[in-house]
Protein backbone atom coordinates (compact mmCIF):
# COMPACT_ATOMS: atom_id res chain seq x y z
CA UNK A 1 0.00 0.00 0.00
CA UNK A 2 2.59 2.10 0.89
CA UNK A 3 4.26 1.56 -2.59
CA UNK A 4 1.33 2.54 -4.61
CA UNK A 5 0.56 5.70 -2.54
CA UNK A 6 3.97 6.89 -3.18
CA UNK A 7 3.92 5.94 -6.80
CA UNK A 8 0.97 7.88 -7.03
CA UNK A 9 1.87 10.55 -5.48
CA UNK A 10 5.08 10.76 -7.52
CA UNK A 11 3.15 10.51 -10.76
CA UNK A 12 0.44 13.67 -9.25
CA UNK A 13 3.64 15.86 -8.73
CA UNK A 14 5.56 15.15 -11.83
CA UNK A 15 1.99 15.42 -13.73
CA UNK A 16 1.64 19.13 -11.52
CA UNK A 17 5.14 20.09 -12.59
CA UNK A 18 4.60 20.01 -16.39
CA UNK A 19 1.28 21.28 -16.23
CA UNK A 20 2.21 24.31 -14.16
CA UNK A 21 5.70 24.76 -16.07
CA UNK A 22 6.42 24.13 -19.84
CA UNK A 23 6.75 21.52 -22.19
CA UNK A 24 3.10 21.80 -21.56
CA UNK A 25 0.59 23.18 -24.15
CA UNK A 26 1.18 24.14 -27.71
CA UNK A 27 4.33 26.20 -28.37
CA UNK A 28 4.32 29.57 -29.63
CA UNK A 29 3.89 30.25 -33.23
CA UNK A 30 5.07 33.01 -35.81
CA UNK A 31 2.04 35.25 -34.28
CA UNK A 32 1.55 34.11 -30.98
CA UNK A 33 5.08 34.69 -28.88
CA UNK A 34 3.70 32.77 -25.71
CA UNK A 35 2.89 29.22 -25.33
CA UNK A 36 -0.59 27.93 -24.55
CA UNK A 37 -0.85 27.78 -20.21
CA UNK A 38 2.63 29.42 -20.48
CA UNK A 39 4.38 30.37 -17.00
CA UNK A 40 6.69 32.35 -18.64
CA UNK A 41 4.55 34.87 -19.17
CA UNK A 42 4.23 37.92 -16.95
CA UNK A 43 1.23 37.29 -13.73
CA UNK A 44 -1.45 39.67 -13.79
CA UNK A 45 -0.74 42.61 -11.11
CA UNK A 46 -2.63 42.29 -7.98
CA UNK A 47 -5.93 44.94 -7.44
CA UNK A 48 -7.91 45.30 -4.46
CA UNK A 49 -11.62 46.08 -6.27
CA UNK A 50 -13.36 49.23 -4.91
CA UNK A 51 -17.20 49.67 -4.00
CA UNK A 52 -20.10 50.18 -5.40
CA UNK A 53 -21.83 53.32 -5.16
CA UNK A 54 -25.02 54.00 -3.95
CA UNK A 55 -27.69 57.00 -4.58
CA UNK A 56 -26.86 57.86 -1.12
CA UNK A 57 -22.82 58.17 -1.00
CA UNK A 58 -20.22 57.61 -4.03
CA UNK A 59 -18.18 53.79 -4.04
CA UNK A 60 -14.70 53.69 -3.58
CA UNK A 61 -12.28 52.98 -6.36
CA UNK A 62 -10.47 50.43 -6.95
CA UNK A 63 -6.50 50.63 -5.60
CA UNK A 64 -4.87 51.03 -8.78
CA UNK A 65 -7.26 54.00 -9.68
CA UNK A 66 -6.41 57.54 -10.39
CA UNK A 67 -8.33 59.63 -8.50
CA UNK A 68 -9.47 63.04 -10.21
CA UNK A 69 -12.38 64.01 -8.28
CA UNK A 70 -12.74 61.89 -4.79
CA UNK A 71 -14.84 64.74 -2.93
CA UNK A 72 -12.41 66.42 -1.15
CA UNK A 73 -12.31 70.28 -1.52
CA UNK A 74 -8.74 70.17 -2.19
CA UNK A 75 -9.53 68.25 -5.36
CA UNK A 76 -10.48 71.06 -7.36
CA UNK A 77 -6.63 71.53 -7.52
CA UNK A 78 -6.38 68.94 -9.74
CA UNK A 79 -8.48 70.76 -12.58
CA UNK A 80 -8.60 74.04 -14.51
CA UNK A 81 -10.54 76.44 -16.46
CA UNK A 82 -10.68 75.09 -20.45
CA UNK A 83 -8.41 77.80 -21.46
CA UNK A 84 -5.02 78.32 -23.11
CA UNK A 85 -3.31 79.93 -21.43
CA UNK A 86 -4.24 78.15 -18.22
CA UNK A 87 -6.27 79.67 -15.18
CA UNK A 88 -8.16 78.14 -12.48
CA UNK A 89 -11.58 77.34 -13.35
CA UNK A 90 -14.58 78.54 -11.72
CA UNK A 91 -16.30 75.50 -11.54
CA UNK A 92 -16.95 75.00 -7.55
CA UNK A 93 -17.04 72.08 -4.75
CA UNK A 94 -19.78 72.22 -3.06
CA UNK A 95 -21.20 69.19 -0.74
CA UNK A 96 -18.31 67.11 -2.23
CA UNK A 97 -19.58 67.60 -5.24
CA UNK A 98 -18.24 69.10 -8.41
CA UNK A 99 -20.36 71.18 -9.66
CA UNK A 100 -20.67 73.34 -13.28
CA UNK A 101 -21.19 76.67 -12.94
CA UNK A 102 -23.04 77.74 -15.87
CA UNK A 103 -21.29 80.32 -18.70
CA UNK A 104 -17.73 79.74 -16.79
CA UNK A 105 -17.05 77.31 -19.28
CA UNK A 106 -15.33 73.63 -19.77
CA UNK A 107 -13.19 72.30 -17.00
CA UNK A 108 -10.22 70.09 -17.62
CA UNK A 109 -8.07 68.16 -15.76
CA UNK A 110 -4.08 69.20 -15.50
CA UNK A 111 -3.40 65.35 -16.07
CA UNK A 112 -3.06 64.23 -19.45
CA UNK A 113 -4.06 60.21 -20.07
CA UNK A 114 -4.88 58.40 -23.27
CA UNK A 115 -6.48 54.72 -23.11
CA UNK A 116 -8.46 54.11 -20.04
CA UNK A 117 -10.90 52.55 -17.95
CA UNK A 118 -12.76 55.95 -17.01
CA UNK A 119 -15.57 55.68 -14.04
CA UNK A 120 -17.89 58.96 -13.77
CA UNK A 121 -21.00 59.58 -11.60
CA UNK A 122 -23.22 63.08 -12.91
CA UNK A 123 -26.51 63.89 -11.11
CA UNK A 124 -29.28 66.52 -12.93
CA UNK A 125 -31.00 68.82 -11.43
CA UNK A 126 -34.46 68.69 -10.04
CA UNK A 127 -35.86 71.51 -11.31
CA UNK A 128 -36.60 70.70 -14.93
CA UNK A 129 -36.44 73.77 -17.13
CA UNK A 130 -35.76 72.88 -21.11
CA UNK A 131 -36.36 69.86 -23.60
CA UNK A 132 -34.11 68.06 -25.70
CA UNK A 133 -30.41 69.32 -26.12
CA UNK A 134 -31.47 72.24 -23.64
CA UNK A 135 -32.16 69.97 -20.13
CA UNK A 136 -29.08 69.22 -17.81
CA UNK A 137 -27.07 69.20 -20.83
CA UNK A 138 -23.23 68.68 -20.51
CA UNK A 139 -20.38 66.00 -21.82
CA UNK A 140 -17.45 63.88 -21.16
CA UNK A 141 -14.34 64.43 -23.13
CA UNK A 142 -11.83 61.68 -23.54
CA UNK A 143 -8.26 63.37 -23.99
CA UNK A 144 -10.59 66.57 -24.91
CA UNK A 145 -11.22 65.00 -28.17
CA UNK A 146 -14.23 62.93 -28.45
CA UNK A 147 -17.38 63.30 -26.69
CA UNK A 148 -19.93 60.97 -24.51
CA UNK A 149 -22.89 62.95 -24.30
CA UNK A 150 -24.10 63.85 -20.70
CA UNK A 151 -27.84 64.42 -20.75
CA UNK A 152 -31.36 64.87 -18.65
CA UNK A 153 -33.08 62.17 -21.05
CA UNK A 154 -35.51 60.66 -18.31
CA UNK A 155 -38.52 61.79 -20.82
CA UNK A 156 -36.70 63.99 -22.68
CA UNK A 157 -36.45 62.63 -26.31
CA UNK A 158 -33.58 64.29 -28.41
CA UNK A 159 -32.18 63.05 -31.69
CA UNK A 160 -30.63 59.65 -30.59
CA UNK A 161 -26.86 60.34 -31.76
CA UNK A 162 -26.99 63.14 -28.79
CA UNK A 163 -28.73 61.66 -26.73
CA UNK A 164 -27.07 60.37 -23.14
CA UNK A 165 -24.52 57.85 -23.40
CA UNK A 166 -23.90 58.50 -27.18
CA UNK A 167 -20.82 59.10 -28.72
CA UNK A 168 -21.85 62.55 -30.14
CA UNK A 169 -22.40 63.02 -32.63
CA UNK A 170 -21.45 59.42 -34.22
CA UNK A 171 -23.53 56.33 -32.35
CA UNK A 172 -26.70 56.41 -30.66
CA UNK A 173 -26.50 54.55 -26.95
CA UNK A 174 -28.37 50.69 -27.57
CA UNK A 175 -30.43 51.62 -24.97
CA UNK A 176 -31.47 54.35 -22.18
CA UNK A 177 -30.81 53.17 -18.75
CA UNK A 178 -31.45 56.64 -16.89
CA UNK A 179 -32.51 57.07 -13.29
CA UNK A 180 -34.75 59.92 -12.73
CA UNK A 181 -33.45 63.65 -12.26
CA UNK A 182 -31.55 64.17 -8.82
CA UNK A 183 -30.43 60.96 -8.60
CA UNK A 184 -27.13 59.58 -9.83
CA UNK A 185 -25.95 58.27 -12.61
CA UNK A 186 -23.04 56.05 -13.35
CA UNK A 187 -20.65 56.06 -15.99
CA UNK A 188 -18.19 53.29 -16.80
CA UNK A 189 -16.37 53.80 -20.13
CA UNK A 190 -13.34 52.16 -21.67
CA UNK A 191 -11.54 54.25 -24.26
CA UNK A 192 -9.02 53.25 -26.58
CA UNK A 193 -7.74 56.36 -29.07
CA UNK A 194 -6.99 56.55 -32.59
CA UNK A 195 -3.74 54.70 -33.78
CA UNK A 196 -2.08 56.47 -37.00
CA UNK A 197 0.85 55.07 -38.89
CA UNK A 198 3.23 57.00 -41.61
CA UNK A 199 -0.12 58.92 -41.49
CA UNK A 200 -2.55 56.38 -42.27
CA UNK A 201 -5.42 54.81 -39.78
CA UNK A 202 -4.45 51.49 -38.41
CA UNK A 203 -6.54 51.60 -35.69
CA UNK A 204 -10.11 53.78 -35.40
CA UNK A 205 -10.29 53.94 -31.70
CA UNK A 206 -12.92 52.54 -29.82
CA UNK A 207 -15.71 53.58 -26.88
CA UNK A 208 -17.73 50.99 -24.72
CA UNK A 209 -19.78 52.92 -22.37
CA UNK A 210 -21.56 51.28 -19.39
CA UNK A 211 -24.28 53.51 -17.68
CA UNK A 212 -25.84 52.35 -14.08
CA UNK A 213 -24.66 48.82 -15.09
CA UNK A 214 -26.39 48.47 -18.60
CA UNK A 215 -24.24 48.50 -21.89
CA UNK A 216 -24.58 51.03 -24.13
CA UNK A 217 -21.86 51.73 -26.33
CA UNK A 218 -20.04 48.31 -27.37
CA UNK A 219 -16.63 48.84 -29.22
CA UNK A 220 -18.21 51.63 -30.82
CA UNK A 221 -15.23 53.02 -33.12
CA UNK A 222 -14.51 56.72 -32.78
CA UNK A 223 -15.20 57.66 -36.27
CA UNK A 224 -12.43 60.59 -35.73
CA UNK A 225 -14.17 61.96 -32.42
CA UNK A 226 -17.79 62.93 -34.01
CA UNK A 227 -19.03 66.29 -32.96
CA UNK A 228 -21.69 69.08 -33.91
CA UNK A 229 -23.36 68.88 -36.69
CA UNK A 230 -20.82 68.07 -39.03
CA UNK A 231 -19.09 64.22 -39.39
CA UNK A 232 -16.43 63.65 -38.44
CA UNK A 233 -13.45 61.65 -40.70
CA UNK A 234 -10.50 59.72 -39.11
CA UNK A 235 -7.71 61.56 -37.79
CA UNK A 236 -5.02 61.57 -35.57
CA UNK A 237 -5.21 62.22 -31.50
CA UNK A 238 -2.34 63.71 -29.77
CA UNK A 239 -0.65 60.55 -27.43
CA UNK A 240 -2.45 62.05 -24.60
CA UNK A 241 -4.85 64.58 -23.55
CA UNK A 242 -7.17 65.84 -20.53
CA UNK A 243 -10.28 64.87 -19.33
CA UNK A 244 -12.63 67.56 -20.33
CA UNK A 245 -16.26 68.43 -18.92
CA UNK A 246 -18.81 70.74 -20.88
CA UNK A 247 -20.72 73.63 -19.60
CA UNK A 248 -23.04 74.15 -21.91
CA UNK A 249 -25.22 76.16 -19.48
CA UNK A 250 -26.37 73.30 -16.87
CA UNK A 251 -25.89 73.15 -13.45
CA UNK A 252 -24.96 69.39 -13.58
CA UNK A 253 -22.98 67.48 -10.65
CA UNK A 254 -19.85 65.18 -11.07
CA UNK A 255 -18.98 62.98 -7.95
CA UNK A 256 -16.24 60.04 -7.96
CA UNK A 257 -14.23 60.27 -11.18
CA UNK A 258 -11.16 58.14 -11.77
CA UNK A 259 -9.09 55.99 -14.42
CA UNK A 260 -7.03 53.86 -14.70
CA UNK A 261 -4.52 53.58 -17.54
CA UNK A 262 -4.93 50.70 -20.20
CA UNK A 263 -1.82 48.64 -21.34
CA UNK A 264 -1.18 49.28 -25.01
CA UNK A 265 -2.54 47.40 -27.93
CA UNK A 266 -0.17 44.99 -29.97
CA UNK A 267 -0.35 47.59 -33.10
CA UNK A 268 0.25 50.62 -30.56
CA UNK A 269 3.92 48.22 -29.72
CA UNK A 270 1.45 46.58 -26.08
CA UNK A 271 2.46 42.93 -25.34
CA UNK A 272 -1.12 40.82 -26.22
CA UNK A 273 -2.03 37.24 -27.32
CA UNK A 274 -1.97 37.88 -30.46
CA UNK A 275 1.03 40.19 -32.39
CA UNK A 276 2.50 40.75 -35.59
CA UNK A 277 5.17 38.44 -37.29
CA UNK A 278 8.01 41.19 -36.57
CA UNK A 279 6.49 41.68 -32.85
CA UNK A 280 6.62 38.07 -31.67
CA UNK A 281 9.76 37.33 -32.87
CA UNK A 282 11.17 40.00 -30.93
CA UNK A 283 9.19 38.90 -27.48
CA UNK A 284 10.20 35.54 -28.13
CA UNK A 285 13.86 36.34 -28.57
CA UNK A 286 13.34 38.15 -25.51
CA UNK A 287 11.74 35.14 -23.89
CA UNK A 288 14.58 32.60 -24.80
CA UNK A 289 17.34 35.30 -23.08
CA UNK A 290 15.80 35.37 -20.02
CA UNK A 291 15.17 31.63 -19.88
CA UNK A 292 18.86 31.11 -20.53
CA UNK A 293 19.81 33.79 -18.08
CA UNK A 294 17.76 31.96 -15.68
CA UNK A 295 19.81 28.48 -16.28
CA UNK A 296 22.69 30.17 -15.84
CA UNK A 297 22.34 30.03 -12.19
CA UNK A 298 20.80 26.40 -12.20
CA UNK A 299 22.13 23.21 -11.67
CA UNK A 300 21.47 19.63 -12.83
CA UNK A 301 17.78 18.84 -14.51
CA UNK A 302 16.85 22.54 -13.54
CA UNK A 303 19.34 23.39 -15.49
CA UNK A 304 18.82 21.27 -18.30
CA UNK A 305 15.53 21.37 -18.42
CA UNK A 306 15.58 25.30 -18.61
CA UNK A 307 18.07 25.26 -21.60
CA UNK A 308 15.85 22.81 -23.70
CA UNK A 309 12.98 24.91 -22.55
CA UNK A 310 14.79 28.38 -24.06
CA UNK A 311 14.65 26.82 -27.89
CA UNK A 312 10.70 26.21 -27.70
CA UNK A 313 10.85 30.56 -28.13
CA UNK A 314 14.10 30.75 -30.20
CA UNK A 315 17.02 28.43 -31.53
CA UNK A 316 20.33 28.85 -30.00
CA UNK A 317 23.04 26.71 -30.77
CA UNK A 318 25.34 27.08 -27.08
CA UNK A 319 21.83 26.32 -25.47
CA UNK A 320 21.10 23.16 -28.02
CA UNK A 321 24.70 21.80 -27.33
CA UNK A 322 24.41 22.34 -24.10
CA UNK A 323 21.24 21.25 -22.95
CA UNK A 324 21.40 18.16 -25.17
CA UNK A 325 24.82 16.88 -23.90
CA UNK A 326 22.95 17.45 -20.15
CA UNK A 327 20.39 15.42 -21.53
CA UNK A 328 22.64 12.58 -23.15
CA UNK A 329 24.45 12.13 -19.68
CA UNK A 330 21.30 11.76 -17.83
CA UNK A 331 19.87 9.07 -19.85
CA UNK A 332 22.96 7.62 -19.44
CA UNK A 333 22.88 7.76 -15.67
CA UNK A 334 19.37 6.41 -15.81
CA UNK A 335 20.38 3.29 -18.24
CA UNK A 336 22.93 2.50 -15.38
CA UNK A 337 20.77 2.31 -12.34
CA UNK A 338 19.71 -1.31 -11.23
CA UNK A 339 16.71 -2.51 -11.89
CA UNK A 340 15.25 -3.06 -8.34
CA UNK A 341 16.26 0.90 -7.86
CA UNK A 342 14.85 2.06 -10.88
CA UNK A 343 11.28 2.85 -9.38
CA UNK A 344 12.96 5.39 -6.73
CA UNK A 345 13.68 7.35 -10.12
CA UNK A 346 9.82 7.15 -11.53
CA UNK A 347 8.92 10.65 -11.02
CA UNK A 348 12.32 12.34 -12.39
CA UNK A 349 12.31 10.06 -15.49
CA UNK A 350 8.44 10.66 -15.93
CA UNK A 351 9.40 14.57 -15.48
CA UNK A 352 12.31 14.75 -17.98
CA UNK A 353 10.69 11.95 -20.11
CA UNK A 354 7.47 14.79 -20.58
CA UNK A 355 9.95 17.21 -21.58
CA UNK A 356 11.88 15.52 -24.10
CA UNK A 357 8.27 14.45 -25.84
CA UNK A 358 7.21 17.58 -26.06
CA UNK A 359 10.69 19.05 -28.16
CA UNK A 360 10.50 16.01 -30.16
CA UNK A 361 6.78 16.03 -31.34
CA UNK A 362 7.23 19.94 -32.32
CA UNK A 363 10.64 19.72 -33.99
CA UNK A 364 11.99 21.54 -31.63
CA UNK A 365 15.12 19.66 -31.72
CA UNK A 366 16.78 18.04 -34.54
CA UNK A 367 16.58 13.85 -35.29
CA UNK A 368 19.75 13.44 -34.02
CA UNK A 369 18.47 13.88 -29.85
CA UNK A 370 18.31 10.58 -29.54
CA UNK A 371 17.84 10.81 -26.00
CA UNK A 372 14.27 11.20 -26.01
CA UNK A 373 13.40 7.98 -27.38
CA UNK A 374 16.45 6.02 -25.36
CA UNK A 375 14.45 7.83 -22.10
CA UNK A 376 11.41 6.50 -23.41
CA UNK A 377 11.82 2.75 -23.95
CA UNK A 378 12.65 3.14 -20.30
CA UNK A 379 9.35 4.30 -19.32
CA UNK A 380 7.85 1.61 -21.90
CA UNK A 381 9.78 -1.15 -20.50
CA UNK A 382 8.47 -0.52 -17.03
CA UNK A 383 5.34 0.15 -17.68
CA UNK A 384 5.05 3.61 -16.59
CA UNK A 385 3.44 5.03 -19.79
CA UNK A 386 0.33 2.45 -19.43
CA UNK A 387 -2.47 4.21 -16.89
CA UNK A 388 -3.56 1.56 -14.02
CA UNK A 389 -6.75 0.24 -14.09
Amino acid sequence: MRALLTTAFTLLISSFALADGAFYGDPPDATHPWAIHDMNRAQPAVVTPGTFSSNEQPGKPPSDAVVLFGGQDSDLSKWEADKNPAEPTKWVVKDGLLQCVPGSGYVRTKEQFSDCQLHVEWSEPTDISGSSQGRGNSGIFLMGQVEVQVLDNYNNPTYPDGAAGSVYGVNPPMVNPLRKPGEWQSYDIVFRRPIFKDGQEVDPGYLTVIINGVLVQDHTPIEGGGGHKARSKPRAFPDQGPLKLQDHGNPVRFRNIWYRPLPKRAIDGGDTSHMSEAQTAAKRAEIAKSIRDDAADKQGNDKMLRLLESLVYEPNAEALSQGTAMAEKFVAEMKAVPADKLESKKGEILHVNGAFQYLTKFKLVPETFTAASELNAIVKAQEWDKKKK
